[in-house]
C-alpha cells in the first residue's frame, strides 16, 4: 500500500496550489484521510481531515485550505487558497486503510510534498 502525494511548489504569497494524494494497492477500503504538514525546526502538525464526508481544520487555515475526497479513485485532495509564508512546510498525506476484511485497518504515510510560500 502507499500513498502517493503531489501538488506541492513555490507560490507567493497570497497565491494557491492544490496537493493530491492518491492510495494505491491491495486494500479493501480506504477510510480517513488527512494532511499534516512539518516545518522546519517545528513538528507535525495536523492540517485537515476528511472521514465519511465530515471535516476538521486546524485553525491556522479555516477559511482558507478545503479538504475533499474523490471516492471512487480513493484520492484526497488539499486545496490551499490565500497562502501566507508561515504555510511553508512538507506536507504529509495520511491514511487509514484496512487491507483485509475482518482486519484492523493501518495508519499510512506519504512521502511528503514540499510548499514553499515566498516572495
Amino acid at each position: 500500500v502507499q500513498l502517493q502525494a503531489s501538488g506541492g511548489g513555490l507560490v507567493q504569497p497570497g497565491g494557491s496550489l492544490r496537493l493530491s494524494c492518491a492510495a494505491s494497492g491491495s486494500f479493501v477500503s480506504v477510510n480517513a484521510m488527512g494532511w499534516y504538514r512539518q516545518a522546519p525546526g517545528k513538528q507535525r502538525e495536523l492540517v485537515a481531515t476528511i472521514t465519511s464526508g465530515l471535516t476538521t481544520y486546524a485553525d491556522s487555515v479555516k477559511g482558507r485550505f478545503t479538504i475533499s475526497r474523490e471516492n471512487g479513485k480513493n484520492t484526497v485532495y488539499l486545496q490551499m487558497n490565500s497562502l501566507k509564508p508561515e504555510d511553508t512546510a512538507v506536507y504529509y498525506c495520511n491514511a487509514d486503510i484496512r487491507r483485509r476484511w475482518g482486519r484492523s485497518q493501518v495508519n499510512y504515510w506519504g512521502r511528503g510534498t514540499q510548499v514553499t510560500v515566498s516572495s
